[in-house]
């Protein structure tokens, strides 16, 4: 051997010894740890992409919500400024029919015909407390009638309707249950119709809009609690001093010792 072979022999040595003590990694192994970075990888990427998305959808969302609370605003300046109006001119301002009714059920089922019951049920009302949006038209309001003396109705205002929906809201998801907690159980049901979001349901129900059946009908029926106080005498109407029946604008009362 060369002398400069010689001189370098014990760090080749060394360094050979390094290279067999080295850990053997069977291909399954290798074959697993690409697979796994590869998939945390597209974990990575998907998580990015929806951050965005969620971002831009954040930004939509905020937007409708201002553009709602202007409508609503706009709306009780009009009614203020017809008021006024009908003051100055000596007459009388008579405000559009309600076309939104919250229905809460008052009491049970003894003593109750077969052709209430069937009523109850098609309101979506078998339980105690439970209450339901209806849409009142011709048909509702004779169906409300028939059934005054086992219900509690009149027109929410828009806060009610807010409450409602933010404390006691419920969505039917596949059938099931399912708290209104997020925007995405909105839009996995209803964002087929562009309604994304809670603010966009309250909407809908508010202002009776054209997708309001499938908003309902997505809504759960809101689970109140007994009022707190007691009821006044559930047998007696409204009008004579009772629970039953229309209360009209009132209805926010019994809601608010009931949420």
């Amino acid at each position: 051997l060369a002398l400069s072979e010689l001189r370098n022999w014990p760090k080749c040595w060394t360094e050979a010894s390094q290279i067999k003590k080295m850990p053997f990694v069977p291909e399954s192994v290798l074959k697993k740890r690409r697979a796994q970075a590869a998939i945390a990888a597209d974990k990575d990427a998907a998580s990015k992409k929806a951050a965005a998305a969620a971002k831009a959808k954040k930004d939509v969302i905020f937007k409708r919500a201002e553009k709602y609370a202007a409508e609503y605003k706009q709306q009780e300046n009009d009614a203020i400024r017809l008021r006024r109006e009908a003051k100055k001119a000596n007459s009388i301002y008579v405000p559009p029919e309600a076309k939104l009714a919250f229905v809460i059920r008052i009491r049970g089922i003894i003593g109750m015909s077969p052709k209430v019951k069937k009523i109850l049920q098609l309101l979506r009302l078998r339980q105690l407390h439970s209450g339901v949006f209806v849409k009142l038209n011709g048909s509702t309001i004779k169906m409300l009638r028939l059934v005054e003396p086992y219900i509690a109705y009149g027109t929410p205002n828009l806060k009610t309707v807010r409450e409602l929906v933010y404390k006691r809201g419920y969505g039917k998801v596949n059938k099931q249950r399912v708290p209104i907690d997020n925007n995405a159980v909105v839009e996995q049901v209803l964002g087929k119709y562009d309604i994304v979001c809670v603010e966009d349901v309250i909407h809908e129900l508010f202002t009776t809009g054209p997708h309001f059946k499938e908003v309902a009908n997505f809504l759960w029926p809101c689970k109140l609690s007994s009022p707190t106080g007691g009821f006044k005498m559930k047998l007696l109407h409204y009008n004579e001093g009772g629970d039953a029946g229309d209360r009209g604008e009132k209805i926010h009362e019994l809601v608010k010792k009931m949420i």
